[in-house]
């Protein structure tokens, strides 16, 4: 997928639109971004030494479970957005997938 270089878009800090520089991120995935969420491991390593009380939601339902197996082809784009005038970085709401993400 093709996208610009540079974008004017709202920047949340200066409350204005403004010329934004793209970059392309890394993503994070649920473990590093999220540690304490629901599936992320400190959490799990945190809870370990209770794992004798109560239901453990998710964790005590049988492996398959009728979900649909296989890979997903691509992983979601994290695209960050640079303000030309305060020069603060922040994210895109929602990320889209896209094979290879090439700016021009």
């Amino acid at each position: 997928m093709k996208l610009p270089k540079t974008r004017k878009k709202l920047c949340p800090t200066c409350k204005k639109h403004t010329e934004h520089k793209i970059t392309l991120a890394k993503k994070r995935t649920m473990g590093t971004a999220h540690p304490l969420g629901v599936g992320g491991k400190k959490r799990t390593k945190i809870r370990g030494g209770r794992r004798g009380i109560g239901n453990h939601g998710r964790f005590s339902k049988p492996p398959g479970g009728g979900k649909m197996t296989g890979k997903k082809q691509t992983k979601k784009s994290d695209l960050r957005y640079t303000c030309s005038v305060c020069k603060k970085t922040h994210v895109q709401k929602k990320g889209f997938r896209s094979r290879r993400i090439e700016f021009q």
